[in-house]
Formats: structure tokens, sequence, C-alpha cells
């Protein structure tokens, strides 16, 4: 079966879309710990992100980097953080989390629930800056 990203990439399920390309996507969490929380994936379904070749691992990076480039432009903030952990979905992904502090990266804080319209602000302002 394939994972809620698979999907996510096929347009089964919807999503706040950031960005895309032929071997990667991007798009916003629906439960973020600040508003801007990004995931970026390989359309690839892999389970862990350290199983990609090391040719996957260097284009996935590059890709994160222009979708953490056009977050920090869109959504004032200190820095993008950057987390791997992978536990919640069989689909490799990287966080991208736009935080003043490090104590924003907690991913035990609570999650934010945020409008279908405030989501779709916050991806349409991320996109223009893609």
């Amino acid at each position: 079966m394939a994972s809620i990203f698979s999907r996510i990439v096929a347009g089964e399920i919807p999503c706040y879309k950031i960005a895309e390309n032929e071997r990667y996507f991007a798009f916003l969490d629906i439960s973020p710990l600040t508003p801007g929380h990004t995931l970026v994936i390989p359309k690839r379904e892999v389970d862990y992100l350290f199983d990609l070749d090391d040719v996957e691992i260097a284009e996935i990076n590059v890709f994160t980097k222009r979708v953490a480039v056009a977050l920090r432009k869109a959504i004032p903030c200190q820095r993008i953080g950057s987390a791997v952990i992978g536990l919640e979905v069989p689909h490799a992904h990287i966080h991208l989390i736009p935080i003043q502090t490090e104590k924003d990266m907690l991913f035990s804080n609570p999650k934010l629930k945020l409008s279908t319209e405030e989501m779709e602000r916050i991806a349409e302002t991320v996109r223009a800056q893609f």
C-alpha cells in the first residue's frame, strides 16, 4: 500500500504544494510547529532518508536548499531549521521549520491549527519565492 506521501504526490490526497521537480516534492505540513513548516520528500517511495543512494541524497539536499531559501524569504524568521526524524510516515522526509529560537524545533510542542485560508496564503507566498 502506498504511503500517504506517495498518495499526495499522485494527487490522490490534496496538499498545500510548495514546489516539485521530476524527483522531489515539497508541501506544507498540515500539523505545523510554526507557520510555513514544510516537508520535502523524494517522489520515489523510500522508508528512510539515508537509504537513498548518494546521487539522490545530493539532489534532495539541493532541492531542499532551494525550498529553504524560498521559505526564509517568505516567512519572517531567524533561520530555517531542518530535521530528519522519519517516524511518523514510512516515507523519507525532511522537515523545514521557520524558527525564531531552538525551542521552535521541539516536536513535543503543540502543533498549530491553521485555517485553510492561512495555509493557502502561506503556500502561495512561499511558491512566489521559489
